[in-house]
């Protein structure tokens, strides 16, 4: 998308926003393995130092890994857009590398501070961007608001669903013993001599990066929200990536540029909900500029690309003459954002001349409507069948069934995130959509249905075992303790138990086989960008925790680096720790890969070791490779079946939209921290 304009900053506060984003890239790289001070004893410039590390030299032109790196493609379009002086892009790249780098974030605010509270001839283009933005969020909250009244349609849920599974809650309750599982590594983190991650809460977390509030407060909100606006609009604009050295495979939203604007956002002290909202005036930008573009350049069809557009429905393709557009979702609909750019579509003409006055009009006109919607997703290089059209008609790879289901209330609201939520563990097809209904976020949402018969048959069959007799007695004899002692040492099961789970194997390894599948047939869709060139969010639980990182696994066989998936959540994971690329799964996540595990999930135990001898899983203990945050919601898992109602509450407890890791317990309870791994 070619979204460049004139900038309204004066140079030296391009300057200072052009060095501030490249200050805010380079750490979110550290952050990918060295999560935001999560260390005890550590020095940030030694946490500086630590990332510079593929190269044996100092300098950031020697390290081609880095993400402000010349080959990257990530930063010098960004200068060029701000058009900051060619001879300046490699000091401010080798500051963003160097040691110690975060002593200047403070010195670039200040320098941006400059003139922002006198009055300019500027002054009320900013100040008119900042009532637009503070409008769309004001539409963005209610939105929110009524997600919260679908709460208690999501306990009716639960209530079904315990009503199911009575007997189940992943154990006899009264039978199985309830007793803490110490693994090695918090054996080890517990001995007093042994480094210990720290563990965060929002206060504690700002403090540790040393956030310069002083000079924030320094810089007035209508220049915070320019500064935010701009660098967003450099990040999306096509005209200057012309590097064909640069490793960055497509055009589009990066997912590290929007860690990047994460992290940035938070040292500015603007809310995320804003830069959403900035997301979303970007998308009405790109809107605009996509019909503008229309007009002036006509068409040779009886019928133009833009009314063939107008046709599309929310959730089906736009075919379009010369490469297949496809309408996924992401219009401007909600009135506040209509009446708020028509009332200052004369002064946001001036601000983006690209656009116009007129032009801006045209999109107030059109928000809400099914032409907005298309719009966004083609302006960001949505191609092929798209998501929602993505429906596996005939067999690939063995796989019978892979479809999308649009989620939520944000496919009409210009969103330019999404987010793809994975069930694992099902009894109904509902199962694969219900856990995930009135979530609160403002991403553009899509639930997969896949491989239902084999789902629904590998989770009652496990069902079936946990309520038999068998069960109940091997639980009393404390077999379950052996299950999870001898995941752990990678050690056979006893001879009994083997037995009594035999008939759960062959049902299992199917539905592995088929959960490996499709995590490889979903990077292939990514990788062609059916989400239309934005970051995406990754949410599993059970085998869909499986799928997730299959797909990221194959990501890692073709790509470098973590261009399309911003974070990952994987809960109740079957998958083992040992002899699984976990590093390289890392490495395809710009930013917070969580995995949430339960010392007490003896169903995922028993349905894991019946079919594979491993040591270790990811579902029952923490996963320790650099980078991976390790939230342990035993307290919250009576069984593995809690997941299909709980995954929710822990989200919300893992407040996937703060930059650092968090995990917010309930006031009656001591709850955990999110605890990385060293």
């Amino acid at each position: 998308m070619d979204t460049s304009t004139p900038s309204i900053l004066p140079p030296t506060q391009r300057y200072a926003a052009g060095a501030l984003f490249a200050l805010a890239l380079h750490q979110a790289q550290i952050h990918q393995t060295r999560p935001l001070g999560l260390f005890f004893g550590e020095d940030p410039a030694d946490a500086d130092r630590a990332s510079s590390c593929s190269s044996s030299g100092n300098s950031v032109s020697e390290d081609p890994e880095l993400w402000v790196h010349e080959k990257s493609g990530l930063l010098r379009i960004v200068f060029r857009f701000l058009e900051i002086d060619t001879s300046a892009w490699s000091g401010l790249e080798e500051t963003a590398g160097s040691a110690g780098a975060r002593r200047h974030i403070g010195a670039f605010l200040r320098l941006l501070a400059e003139d922002s509270n006198a009055p300019s001839k500027d002054e009320d283009k900013e100040i008119a961007l900042a009532k637009a933005i503070d409008a769309t969020e004001q539409t963005m909250e209610t939105v929110r608001v009524s997600y919260r009244s679908k709460k208690k349609k999501h306990r009716e849920y639960e209530n079904e669903c315990r009503e199911k599974l009575a007997s189940d809650n992943g154990q006899p309750d009264s039978d199985a013993p309830n007793v803490p599982f110490l693994t090695p590594q918090e054996s080890a983190s517990s001995s007093p001599n042994s480094h210990s991650p720290r563990s965060l809460d929002k206060e504690s977390a700002i403090k540790v990066d040393d956030k310069p509030i002083e000079e924030v407060t320094m810089i007035s909100y209508h220049r915070k929200i320019t500064v935010l606006y701009e660098l967003l609009s450099a990040c999306l604009t096509d005209k200057y990536n012309d590097n064909k050295s640069s490793t960055r495979r497509r055009k589009g939203y990066d997912a590290r540029h929007r860690l990047a604007l994460r992290l940035l956002s938070t040292w500015l002290d603007i809310s995320w909900i804003k830069m959403e909202a900035v997301e979303t005036m970007v998308a009405c930008s790109a809107m605009a500029i996509l019909k503008q573009q229309e007009v002036k350049g006509g068409t040779s069809s009886a019928e133009g690309r833009w009314a063939k557009i107008k046709r599309a429905s929310i959730i089906t393709t736009a075919a379009i003459t010369g490469g297949a557009l496809m309408a996924i979702t992401g219009g401007l609909a909600a009135p506040a954002i209509a009446a708020g750019f028509g009332a200052l579509a004369p002064t946001l003409g001036t601000l983006i001349p690209v656009i116009g006055a007129s032009g801006f009009a045209a999109a107030a006109t059109a928000a809400g409507t099914v032409a907005g919607s298309v719009a966004v997703a083609a302006s960001f290089g949505a191609a092929g069948a798209g998501l929602v059209g993505t429906k596996m008609a005939t067999r690939t790879g063995s796989i019978e069934e892979f479809e999308f289901k649009a989620m939520g209330d944000s496919h009409n609201q210009g969103r330019l995130a999404v987010e793809i939520m994975i069930s694992g563990f099902i009894f109904d097809e509902e199962d694969f959509f219900k856990p995930w209904e009135g979530q609160i976020d403002n991403l553009e949402r899509y639930a997969l249905q896949w491989e239902s018969r084999h789902l629904i048959a590998v989770s009652t069959a496990i069902q079936d075992w946990f309520t038999s007799t068998i069960a109940s007695q091997l639980m009393r004899q404390g077999a379950m303790m052996t299950v999870m002692a001898s995941l752990m040492a990678a050690l056979y099961l006893p001879t009994t138990l083997l037995a009594a789970t035999s008939f759960i194997d062959s049902t299992w390894t199917i539905a592995i086989d088929r959960t490996d599948k499709a995590g490889k047939l979903l990077a292939e869709l990514l990788l062609n960008g059916l989400q239309g060139n934005r970051p995406v969010t990754l949410v599993g639980y059970s085998l869909g925790a499986r799928v997730i990182l299959k797909c990221l696994q194959t990501l890692a066989e073709t790509e470098s680096s973590a261009e399309v998936v911003e974070r990952v959540v994987l809960l109740g994971a079957p998958i083992a720790i040992k002899d699984e690329n976990w590093e390289a799964a890392r490495k395809m996540v710009a930013g917070r890969f969580v995995n949430a595990y339960s010392t007490n999930d003896w169903m995922l135990g028993i349905a894991f070791r019946a079919s594979l001898l491993t040591q270790g899983l990811a579902g029952i203990q923490p996963v320790d490779v650099p980078g991976i945050e390790n939230v342990d919601v035993t307290e919250y898992i009576e069984g593995h079946s809690s997941y299909l109602w709980i995954t929710q509450d822990i989200l919300e407890r893992l407040e996937m939209d703060t930059y650092f890791p968090v995990f917010r317990n309930s006031p009656l309870s001591p709850g955990r921290r999110s605890r990385p791994s060293k």
